[in-house]
């Protein structure tokens, strides 16, 4: 089972990767007629900067989304010495090397795991759950991280913050220069009708698909990473306690957390118990604790 969730994880980069520069290929070509009255010059610079922009995620990418998170690394174990040793305790039973750790100064009780590969890992988890959780529950939200790292779920997770992130860039490109588009269009109505709905077309799905791609990395994937949660520690009930005392938690400050992110973290960051769950990147947390349960 192990070795066919990281085959298959690695199959889904490759198919995220495709639909990454598929869509900025249409959103590049969206803005380049809006602005330059042809397609072509906008899919190529919209390409382009996917590429680099991919190329600098894929290499930077556990700096880059924890400058994103505001988090701030330990390089020893005087700094958060319980932390320090459940990462490297929980690393060692998952036979996968010690990942950097990361603290965010959050009173909200929140972790979440990135990078590329289990060599190229890291483990951030925030202020508030370092204080809340006791040392058997902060276990089992390690173990958690750690069968995300070893299952190269933190690769799939790595490549959708890239794009949505890259998407909502182009996006905002497209907003800023509405104006200009505009006017370059005033003697063609039928070409202001074109650009009008192409730029509503972008900015209408760039939000959707930032959505849709954090949906693309499939929720079971919180599933799996509890259930390998309890093979690693051996105790179902430190991370149930844990699920419970950070769903009836506040959200983490705006100031703390990336949007493009939130889908790493153990439970999302930015939702609150209004929100549904119809668009949610995690699964329940009644379903996560009701699984956990049962085994």
């Amino acid at each position: 089972m192990l070795f066919e969730q990281i085959a298959k994880n690695k199959r889904k980069t490759i198919v995220l990767f495709a639909g990454f520069f598929l869509f900025m290929g249409i959103v590049g070509a969206a803005l380049g007629y809006y602005l330059l009255s042809a397609w072509i010059p906008g899919v190529v610079i919209a390409l382009i900067t996917g590429i680099v922009y991919a190329g600098y995620m894929f290499s930077q990418s556990t700096d880059v989304v924890m400058s994103m998170n505001h988090a701030q690394e330990i390089t020893n174990s005087d700094q958060a010495p319980d932390l320090w040793h459940i990462v490297e305790d929980m690393a060692l039973v998952a036979n996968v090397p010690m990942p950097r750790v990361f603290i965010i100064d959050d009173p909200s009780p929140n972790a979440f795991a990135t990078g590329n590969d289990p060599e190229h890992a890291a483990v951030a988890a925030t202020t508030g759950i370092l204080s809340v959780l006791t040392r058997e529950e902060l276990e089992g939200v390690m173990a958690h991280e750690m069968t995300h790292v070893r299952n190269y779920d933190i690769r799939l997770q790595t490549i959708a913050v890239a794009m949505t992130s890259a998407i909502a860039m182009l996006a905002n490109f497209g907003t800023h220069f509405w104006y200009f588009g505009g006017n370059r269009r005033s003697n063609d109505k039928e070409g202001n009708i074109v650009a009008m709905v192409a730029s509503i077309l972008v900015l209408v799905l760039a939000p959707v698909a930032a959505t849709m791609v954090q949906l693309a990395i499939s929720r079971n994937r919180e599933f799996l990473a509890d259930a390998g949660a309890v093979e690693l520690t051996r105790n179902p009930q430190g991370l149930i306690q844990a699920l419970n005392k950070i769903s009836n938690s506040e959200p983490m400050s705006d100031e703390n957390v990336s949007p493009e992110s939130a889908a790493l973290y153990i439970s999302n960051p930015l939702q609150t118990k209004k929100l549904t769950n119809l668009f949610s990147t995690h699964p329940p947390m009644t379903e996560r604790i009701a699984a956990l349960k049962k085994m």
